[in-house]
């Protein structure tokens, strides 16, 4: 990402808050930050990101509106494959994939380090269950846009990363929002499951 450029991140879970602080970090000129839980939108705010609440309107159209019709330069799925339809709980995996398609401007780029898995027998259609998504391929290939997908190479980056906390570049810890003992994360672990306030990351101490 190159300073100045006006970046999007669907899902504002502790992996969308690292993305949306890391694009900040790197001088993104501004950050949506797309979700519908409100405190992980109040979150993204805190750190200077923009709150898309999707339940609230299409959030490709309130970030078109709000970049004179244009998108953004790069787009983050945080989300994957277990992401949900506005106003339903029902899962529709291709969902967000199809979103920053739309959301993201000609040749921009597309970062996908949303789980998506070979095969879910708890899908919603014969399709998913296969790993089969429908995506706008066709879309993603007029507007000539370039994504790369997968888990972070954390070995890569961990030493810049530390190095930039000891300098007080970085303050990841902002994404914890509770702090328990080990026997209480069964208990902990099924609140964050369920998006109940106050749960946005929890750190477990043995």
């Amino acid at each position: 990402m190159s300073p100045g450029e006006t970046v999007v991140v669907y899902g504002a879970g502790p992996v969308g808050l690292m993305a949306a602080y890391s694009a900040l970090i790197r001088g993104a000129s501004r950050v949506f930050s797309v979700d519908r839980v409100p405190e992980r939108l109040d979150k993204a705010k805190q750190i200077g990101a923009i709150p898309i609440n999707f339940d609230q309107g299409d959030p490709v159209q309130q970030i078109k509106d709000q970049t004179d019709g244009e998108g953004t330069d790069k787009g983050v799925d945080a989300v994957g494959y277990q992401a949900v339809v506005s106003g339903a709980q029902r899962e529709e995996p291709a969902t967000v994939l199809n979103a920053i398609i739309n959301t993201v401007r000609p040749t921009g780029m597309l970062g996908i380090p949303g789980l998506y898995v070979p095969s879910d027998p708890g899908g919603p259609d014969a399709n998913a269950k296969q790993g089969l998504l429908l995506v706008a391929i066709g879309k993603m290939f007029e507007k000539g846009l370039r994504a790369g997908t997968g888990q972070c190479n954390v070995k890569r980056y961990n030493r810049q990363l530390r190095d930039m906390i000891i300098a007080g570049r970085a303050t990841p810890s902002f994404v914890v929002s509770n702090e328990v003992p080990l026997d209480q994360a069964p208990e902990a672990y099924e609140k964050f499951d369920k998006r109940i306030e106050g749960y946005t990351k929890v750190i477990l101490h043995p």
